[in-house]
């Protein structure tokens, strides 16, 4: 076979992932790791000032920069439709 669903791929499903979730919760004490969080920001630590940030203010939106380096490229020309 090839093509078509694969078993275990793709997101896990939220009923799963909330079991997840409250398996983390029966064992991490949220103040407790968010007062670290807190601690490694004002050490200046990097990863945690950015996982901060990103979940304060979101990620900024990811964008690729394609170039055509001074050719002129027409669409049309390379995808042929009506």
């Amino acid at each position: 076979m090839h093509g078509g669903a694969r078993k275990g791929a793709g997101r896990k499903p939220k009923a799963e992932e909330m079991k997840l979730i409250e398996r983390l919760d029966s064992i991490i004490d949220s103040d407790v790791a968010l007062a670290k969080l807190g601690e490694l920001v004002a050490k200046g630590d990097l990863r945690a000032i950015q996982t901060y940030l990103s979940y304060r203010y979101g990620k900024p939106k990811e964008s690729v920069d394609i170039t055509s380096e001074g050719f002129n490229i027409n669409f049309k020309d390379i995808i042929k439709y009506k």
